[in-house]
């Protein structure tokens, strides 16, 4: 078993950076030492929250409670909208706190729904809204004298949450914190690669850039390990939480329920008896309680919509498809784009709007996990790792039963099962 685990989450890492990441030195030696899976299955939708919650509790967002990354919340501008930042929000046990029940010592480090959590040095993952304090939010949720300390130190790295700045000081105070606390259990979140492909495209030399930048980060990991004396009893986890998919149109599906009247703006109204939560590749349903005539009525035009193969819409899926996709119960039904598309939630904007021009490209998430050339990155090092080589395919809820079996720990019931060879 390992004394320390170390996982790192390198938001958007997935099967299309497989042939650069092996010939990276830190990615290429950690790929050769342990073992790893080009097809790491996520969940349903593949958005940043909803899958870091299954990846600490081991449950599908039915069951831990974060279906995305935002509460519903219809007509607010996604600048002003909440996240699910704190943990309070989970209604899972996470392996953060069976860790710290067990007596080992946690740290996490711009982590996602972990504001408030129970982790002895904790850097959550917070932003400030219009007239809130950035500084005085992260101390409330987080570890404060932690957190001071780690803005004392890497301040001058960080220009706001500008790319790749943000992620050179996480890794800087990550490094910190691994030599001077040593923590058994370690969780941080990368997010400039993500940032990239989003705004650059899946194959732009920005992406090839930020994985350079990621190769490097991961170097630092592995020499504040040496540094803390702790290496020899190290695991590492590297994991990508989602791909991405370049993307040509923006569709604002909201449009459609509006003009059949299940959306009322008129008179500077915000009325509706259906509406959509849109996540990049795909969006939920959601309609009044109790009111049938509106869901009938949304399904219809959906399904209209889908059949004639108009806006981008791939597919809707209902009733038992969703008890698969493994959704919350308040959900009417799920819709996914086509590859090259994406659900904007705006309603008074055209319905579809090309984004992509020569020289200009953009991608995102948020699609079905199964769809082609999306899976996700899963590499294994270090102490505990026994097996060698391709893994095959592996699912986001196995990996907190895996850390937990690293550690030596029990686990609660959950979805998924302790990778095998590990631990």
């Amino acid at each position: 078993m390992a004394k320390h685990l170390v996982l790192i989450s390198v938001d958007a890492l997935s099967i299309d950076n497989w042939e650069q990441i092996n010939e990276l030195p830190t990615f290429s030696a950690l790929i050769r030492q342990g073992a790893y899976s080009r097809t790491l299955r996520s969940v349903f939708p593949t958005l940043t929250y909803a899958v870091h919650a299954s990846l600490v509790t081991g449950m599908y967002p039915d069951r831990h409670g974060i279906l995305h990354n935002h509460p519903f919340q219809p007509f607010v501008p996604e600048q002003e909208k909440l996240w699910y930042w704190y943990r309070k929000s989970l209604r899972a046990q996470p392996i953060y706190d069976v860790a710290r029940i067990h007596g080992l010592t946690t740290a996490a480090l711009m982590w996602p729904v972990s504001g408030g959590a129970d982790i002895h040095y904790n850097l959550p993952e917070i932003v400030a809204l219009q007239g809130e304090s950035q500084a005085l939010k992260v101390l409330r949720a987080g570890s404060a004298l932690f957190c001071l300390e780690l803005e004392m130190r890497f301040r001058h790295l960080r220009k706001g949450v500008g790319q790749p700045f943000l992620d050179d000081f996480t890794t800087a105070s990550a490094a910190h914190t691994l030599k001077k606390y040593r923590p058994n259990l370690m969780l941080m979140h990368l997010i400039d690669l993500d940032s990239q492909k989003h705004y650059h495209g899946t194959q732009s030399q920005a992406t090839a850039q930020a994985l350079e930048r990621m190769d490097r980060r991961l170097a630092e990991m592995t020499v504040a390990t040496k540094a803390a004396g702790t290496y020899d009893d190290t695991a590492f986890l590297v994991i990508g939480d989602h791909g991405q998919l370049d993307v040509h149109y923006r569709v604002r599906p909201n449009n459609l329920l509006r003009e059949c009247g299940l959306i009322d703006l008129e008179g500077g109204r915000r009325e509706w008896r259906a509406y959509l939560q849109c996540s990049g590749g795909s969006a939920y349903l959601y309609v009044r309680s109790g009111d049938d005539a509106a869901r009938e009525q949304a399904l219809g035009i959906l399904r209209q919509t889908c059949a004639a193969g108009k806006h981008g819409l791939e597919r809707v899926y209902e009733q038992t498809e969703l008890r698969g996709l493994r959704v919350g119960n308040d959900i009417a039904a799920a819709l996914e784009a086509q590859a090259g598309y994406y659900f904007d939630e705006a309603v008074d904007e055209p319905t579809v709007q090309l984004v992509s021009s020569p020289g200009v490209q953009y991608a995102t998430h948020g699609y079905s996990p199964d769809k082609p050339n999306y899976s996700c990155v899963f590499i294994a090092a270090g102490k505990g790792v026994a097996i060698r080589g391709d893994l095959g395919t592996i699912e986001m809820v196995d990996i907190a039963p895996t850390m937990a079996k690293l550690l030596g720990v029990p686990f609660p019931c959950c979805d998924g099962l302790p990778i095998a060879g590990i631990g």
